[in-house]
């Protein structure tokens, strides 16, 4: 899928942040005139970059395991739709449905995941550098997930009553009990979860070889800080 221009525009401003060492600003430190804080925020932009640049692709989330959604709960539904839903080639149906929908749904979650990459407060910089492998994903998932989640949850909404709907129509008539908004809802937070591992991997694997970067900023801040 290509990406939106509200997407594209937020990927660049984005891209802002990973500027040469000279044309940065903030507090001095040993390795340069540049803060701790403003390397967390080049690590955790360019680790989202990379992974929605792959999520907001065709088959972006269900070509990979690690993001695939799957069929959430249909509560309330009637007896007869539960069991059509339990069968393998239904629920790859639907689910190949959910997860077309999630490509779009990712695209109203970039803007909202650069704009808090920004803002983030950081009130022990260096240790989330020190951290795990995605110590900085982590933080940001703490700060923003309810946010992301709420951002896709309408193209989920929506999803669901055009292209699953249909799917369910074609098996059984009578709908009457199926829980629309919970479904959306259960997706929208699969999807949410799923764009925070996608960010945390690519965090894990600048971490592993940052110079692979081309970001001297980086590098020296994940060299230098015993990651």
């Amino acid at each position: 899928m290509l990406q939106s221009p509200v997407s594209r525009r937020h990927i660049l401003g984005g891209a802002a942040l990973l500027l040469p060492v000279a044309m940065l600003g903030g507090c001095a430190t040993p390795l340069g005139s540049y803060g701790i804080d403003e390397g967390v925020r080049r690590l955790l932009t360019l680790s989202s970059e990379r992974a929605f640049s792959r999520l907001i692709r065709p088959g972006g989330f269900y070509d990979d395991q690690l993001t695939r959604l799957t069929l959430p709960d249909t509560g309330g539904q009637n007896n007869v739709l539960a069991a059509v839903l339990r069968t393998n080639a239904v629920r790859s149906r639907i689910a190949l449905a959910l997860n077309d929908v999630a490509v779009d749904a990712a695209d109203r979650a970039t803007p909202v995941v650069l704009d808090a990459i920004r803002g983030l407060t950081l009130g022990d910089a260096l240790a989330v550098l020190r951290g795990g492998p995605t110590a900085a994903t982590d933080l940001l998932a703490r700060e923003t997930r309810g946010a992301v989640v709420e951002a896709m949850f309408p193209e989920f909404s929506n999803g669901l009553r055009s292209d699953a709907t249909e799917i369910l129509s074609a098996i059984v008539t009578a709908q009457t009990g199926i829980d629309y908004t919970a479904i959306a809802r259960s997706a929208a937070d699969q999807a949410g979860a799923a764009i925070f591992r996608a960010i945390g991997r690519e965090e894990a694997a600048i971490r592993a070889d940052p110079r692979r970067t081309g970001d001297p900023v980086l590098t020296a801040l994940l060299l230098g800080t015993g990651r």
